[in-house]
């Protein structure tokens, strides 16, 4: 585990592990998204109205965003779509105008303008790009389990006409990540 706390105003440290997930009760409908650090430092925050692509996206950037100081960023998702977008098809996306190959508006279009803003910006600072890693979701993946807890709780409060964003880098208590998180009835929900 990493000994330095991430921040975006705390020294640059050296290397970081965060997962990744997104979430959605109804997909179009509540939606949430997530990233859980090594070291317990987690944000989650709630989209009234949403996608699960957009909930796995929004951890990613926030993700990215959140670690703008690491050195050597490792984010581990267990989605194939925020992966392949950000590694792949974020570039074409803009190349082509926003346009898909069928002419029509390219989903999300805000949220991979700000992908590609905090990726250019990690370059202009001289820091390595993201490393990203695939992980299977609902598998015993410790982190990957925390991040799935805590965008179905955001989604949970989406569904209350929430829009917030919570974080342990505000004050809120980190979590305890030597364990998967506690299984209840819940928490298997909107999926």
């Amino acid at each position: 585990m990493s000994s330095s706390s991430p921040s975006s105003s705390s020294a640059s440290s050296d290397r970081y592990v965060v997962a990744t997930d997104g979430a959605c009760k109804g997909n179009p409908g509540p939606a949430g998204w997530a990233w859980v650090g090594e070291d317990g430092h987690w944000a989650a925050g709630s989209i009234p109205q949403g996608t699960n692509n957009i909930g796995e996206l929004l951890g990613l950037l926030y993700a990215i965003t959140d670690h703008a100081d690491v050195r050597e960023l490792v984010v581990q998702a267990d989605s194939k779509y925020a992966i392949d977008t950000y590694a792949s098809w974020m570039d074409g996306h803009r190349r082509r105008g926003w346009v898909t190959s069928a002419k029509k508006p390219v989903a999300n279009r805000d949220i991979l303008e700000r992908l590609i803003e905090a990726r250019d910006a990690r370059r202009a600072a001289g820091l390595p790009d993201v490393i990203l890693e695939h992980v299977r979701g609902h598998s015993g993946h410790v982190l990957n389990s925390w991040a799935d807890e805590r965008a179905v709780r955001a989604s949970m409060h989406a569904a209350k006409g929430e829009e917030l964003i919570w974080t342990s880098l505000r004050g809120l208590e980190r979590l305890d990540v030597a364990a998967a998180p506690p299984r209840s009835a819940g928490d298997r929900a909107g999926r």
